[in-house]
């Protein structure tokens, strides 16, 4: 019956006149009747369903992440809704992405670099290799530097007799080191026997003082050699170990250079087309810098070689002079010489019980 009453009222026309009132109508009371069953059914079913949504709040509350923003007011379409959960987690994924992008983007750098890097040392090796074969076996042309060549060769024939003069020197320094421990020690026992044996006190005694002094003697000499064998050490396995490493430097540029020239003199024979000129102006880049390296490099053997020489000459003048003035002055026993000697040459003797470094000396 409210359907029937609820059709009617929606299909009948309301009359409105000139200044907008509503005209009489003749059904008025079922309207107004329709209307108040309506809101009674209303206001049912509104309070069963009220209640039992309110148990449901009471029960299990509120969930946050869940919570809706409606844009569109009161009674809004769902096109307006938006879930405060999928914004979150759409800007979570937007700061991942950003981040794993930049990742990515720096991992792809480095491999690109890196890829660079071994494809040039690759063409470089390549090419070193191609022109010391060609060397080994007289096909290929090497540059020669007749001067520099001939005083690198001096170098390395001077370097290996001053190894053979350190390891002499070393091998004398063992020996008379042990000799002189064995001075030591006979003198200690000529003075023991001197205190027991009192028939031949005065005999034991002599032995005894001159076993001391000979090795006190000793001793300073030992000074004076390992001052030697220490400047020696210093020039050879550090002052023209330098010049050497400088020396390989050197070489390798010059088998760079030669692979370069090689290689320009090779696209230079050939056509002459648009890719091969592009090929012939980056071999003749790459020639360019390897030629200013050579160069270079040559420049510092050379004054390298020439300060060396001067070294060594003021290194070995000084250092012999004291190896001879010390030796002569030990075995004519002639001690004040001897000690002149070191003073001479700021040579310091370590004191007695020295021998043995310190723990620091060992760190």
């Amino acid at each position: 019956m409210t359907d029937n009453i609820l059709s009617k009222a929606a299909t009948m026309e309301i009359p409105i006149n000139s200044n907008g009132d509503t005209g009489t109508l003749p059904e008025d009371d079922s309207l107004e009747q329709a209307a108040k069953l309506q809101w009674s059914l209303d206001d049912k079913l509104g309070s069963s369903r009220g209640a039992r949504d309110l148990q449901q709040v009471m029960v299990s509350g509120p969930n946050l992440n869940e919570t809706s923003i409606v844009s569109g007011g009161y009674g809004g379409t769902a096109e307006g809704i938006i879930s405060t959960s999928s914004i979150k987690g759409s800007n979570m994924h937007h700061s991942s992405s950003s981040s794993s992008v930049t990742a990515e983007e720096t991992t792809h750098g480095v491999a690109v670099e890196k890829l660079e890097t071994v494809k040039k040392w690759g063409i470089n090796t390549y090419k070193c290799t191609k022109q010391m074969i060609s060397e080994r076996f007289g096909r290929g042309s090497r540059t020669v530097d007749l001067e520099l060549e001939a005083q690198i060769e001096v170098l390395r024939d001077t370097k290996r007799k001053y190894e053979n003069v350190l390891r002499l020197a070393r091998a004398l320094t063992n020996h008379f080191y042990n000799m002189v421990q064995t001075q030591h020690a006979l003198g200690d026992t000529f003075a023991d026997l001197s205190q027991k044996s009192p028939e031949l006190r005065d005999e034991f005694g002599y032995n005894a003082e001159t076993q001391k002094l000979l090795c006190k003697n000793g001793e300073t000499l030992l000074g004076a050699i390992n001052f030697f064998v220490s400047s020696i050490n210093t020039l050879v396995n550090k002052t023209m170990e330098d010049t050497l490493m400088t020396i390989k430097l050197y070489e390798n540029a010059r088998l760079e250079f030669d692979a370069y020239r090689s290689d320009l003199e090779e696209l230079s024979l050939g056509p002459r087309d648009a890719v091969a000129m592009a090929r012939i102006d980056a071999a003749q880049q790459q020639y360019q810098i390897q030629k200013d390296k050579y160069e270079r490099l040559r420049s510092d053997v050379t004054i390298k070689l020439k300060f060396l020489e001067e070294n060594k000459v003021k290194v070995m003048h000084k250092q012999l002079l004291l190896f001879h003035n010390a030796i002569s002055a030990y075995f004519a026993g002639n001690q004040q010489q001897l000690e002149q000697t070191l003073k001479q040459f700021n040579v310091k003797l370590r004191p007695p019980g020295a021998d043995k470094p310190s723990w620091l000396e060992e760190q």
